[in-house]
């Protein structure tokens, strides 16, 4: 980084609960980086799969959370008490890395003055829904944007400030959407968002249509609460399911993909727009059985892009990305 003032350390907090079909493969991808993690924390939620192991093996420290205390901040604010980086780079452990380049452009946000919360691409690959797929290439285009002017991040592939961790934290009693909120209150406070296209992440949903119901119930009782006065009607849940199911099934058929995806299509946009008309209604205090319904529940769990010059593809053959709109 530029000034000879950047950040010596970098740490990379990572949430599972058993992952241990994915986080060997983000693990990997992490260590072939051009830009060395000084450490990788787990912060492990109560896997009963081998995901604490394959961690272990690959040099991580594993930082555990019962499953009676958990939240999505509490669990971020544990990895990053325990880790010791000036910057503090967040992955999901269901993502992996598309380049070797990844984390140097992700802390490249850095070098541009205010920036203290840099997000990444996120993009899917053949397991993906369809639907999945339109959402990600809206949240996440194809630009950099050094200051975005708005809140919205995605901690499945982020960095911040360890400083401004420390002035701020997560907000351990938000049933999701944590990085949206801690956004804004950095806004708030004179500080940039990043977004950095150049960062890509595959971002792998094996989702039942239940899970993604309940995923975005518990967000949209999140995003309640952060956003004073935020709510949505019968009729207009309604009318954005039938107008995304509507674009979705145009853009199939462009793509030719309209027959495998005729079914799903519907099905996704319901799940989504069902959950979050559920969770504007539903109070802003919200029971501990219910929490655990969010957290655990019972039945959890193209495109080739050509490498830039100097970067990498970690990715292997047999699974293509899709990463623009022609998938």
């Amino acid at each position: 980084m530029s000034n000879g003032d950047a950040p010596r350390r970098v740490s990379a907090v990572i949430r599972a609960l058993n992952e241990g079909r994915h986080i060997g493969r983000l693990l990997k991808g992490l260590q072939q980086q051009t830009v060395k993690f000084d450490e990788i924390i787990l912060v492990d939620s109560g896997s009963t799969d081998n995901t604490v192991a394959i961690a272990e093996a690959a040099g991580c420290t594993v930082v555990h959370i019962s499953k009676n205390e958990f939240s999505f901040g509490r669990a971020l604010n544990r990895g990053c008490a325990a880790a010791s980086g000036d910057i503090l780079v967040f992955a999901s452990a269901h993502v992996y890395p598309v380049y070797d380049t990844y984390v140097e452009h992700l802390l490249s946000a850095f070098d541009h003055d205010g920036v203290a919360i840099a997000f990444g691409r996120q993009v899917g690959d053949e397991r993906t829904k369809f639907s999945e797929s339109r959402v990600m290439l809206q949240w996440f285009p194809a630009e950099n944007n050094w200051d975005q002017g708005h809140p919205f991040n995605n901690n499945a592939n982020s960095a911040v400030l360890k400083s401004l961790w420390e002035e701020l934290r997560y907000d351990e009693t938000l049933t999701g959407l944590e990085d949206l909120d801690f956004a804004r209150r950095a806004i708030d406070v004179g500080h940039k968002v990043a977004y950095v296209a150049d960062a890509p992440v595959v971002h792998v949903h094996e989702e039942t249509w239940s899970i993604t119901r309940n995923r975005y119930r518990r967000e949209a009782i999140a995003y309640a609460r952060i956003v004073e006065g935020s709510k949505m009607s019968v009729p207009r849940a309604i009318a954005l399911a039938v107008s995304n199911i509507a674009g979705d099934y145009l853009d199939a058929a462009k793509a030719g993909r309209l027959r495998t995806n005729v079914v799903g299509i519907p099905l996704f946009r319901s799940a989504q727009f069902i959950g979050a008309w559920e969770g504007f209604r539903q109070p802003s205090h919200v029971s501990a059985r219910l929490l655990e319904r969010f957290y655990y529940p019972a039945d959890s769990q193209s495109y080739d892009p050509p490498p830039a010059p100097g970067r990498k593809i970690l990715y292997s053959e047999d699974i293509p990305i899709a990463i623009s709109g022609e998938q």
